[in-house]
């Protein structure tokens, strides 16, 4: 829920998300519709779908429990390799670093180059106390979101930084670096605000083609646009 989506929106409805389906079994076992509609506000549906998948196959190949390696948490529907390693790190307590957005701007700027996402993830490894992963994480994470940030505030900032100490020179390594979020364009008109109207049609419970057109009033639509949308 928290990827790409401010923790303000989400809080409230994780806990209403868990209060509904407490365990892995109990997503598992709902109507798919069920989860879509529970997300709506949320953005990128299909993450609910990918969640109701990977609750199934948790059901079907590891009793219901979420697994704990790496490789069987990639294997997962919908898992890459910044889940994988946060389920790892913040559920698990493993020592592996985890790359988001914030972070990758951090290590792009320490390092003083734009990095790809493997070099990425190995810096963020090897920078990663052994037994402090889990604040260890959260301390990066909250570093790029208050400090490090596309503008950055680097006074005071206790990171040993190249970009810094090579006097801040153009560009910003941290532009195009892998891992790190470009801007999203405008709402109005995008696939974000396709894929809204047509999960507020479903949940009111209208299914007929007819009364999704209606929804989708004012607008022209391509179907493999739609199609497009949804799947995103």
């Amino acid at each position: 829920m928290l990827q790409q989506t401010p923790v303000a929106r989400v809080a409230p409805r994780w806990e209403r998300f868990l209060d509904r389906w407490p365990a892995v079994a109990s997503a598992a076992d709902a109507p798919l519709r069920d989860l879509l509609v529970e997300w709506k506000g949320l953005g990128y549906p299909r993450r609910a779908r990918y969640l109701w998948l990977a609750a199934r196959t948790c059901v079907d190949r590891h009793g219901g429990s979420v697994p704990s390696t790496l490789p069987d948490l990639l294997a997962l529907p919908g898992v890459g390799p910044y889940t994988a390693r946060a389920v790892m790190a913040f559920a698990g307590g493993s020592a592996v670093g985890v790359v988001d957005t914030n972070i990758a701007r951090v290590l792009a700027r320490r390092a003083g180059r734009g990095l790809t996402a493997g070099a990425a993830q190995e810096l963020a490894d090897a920078w990663v106390p052994r037994e402090r992963a889990w604040e260890w994480n959260q301390v990066l994470m909250d570093l790029g979101a208050t400090r490090c940030r596309p503008v950055p505030d680097c006074d005071g900032c206790p990171v040993d930084c190249a970009w810094r100490d090579s006097g801040f020179p153009d560009p910003d390594p941290a532009q195009g670096s892998a891992g790190v979020s470009r801007r999203q364009a405008p709402f109005a008109g995008s696939d974000r605000e396709l894929r809204g109207r047509v999960l507020d049609h479903l949940s009111d419970g209208s299914r007929s083609r007819a009364s999704l057109e209606r929804s989708l009033v004012g607008r022209t639509v391509d179907p493999e646009r739609l199609v497009a949308a949804l799947d995103g």
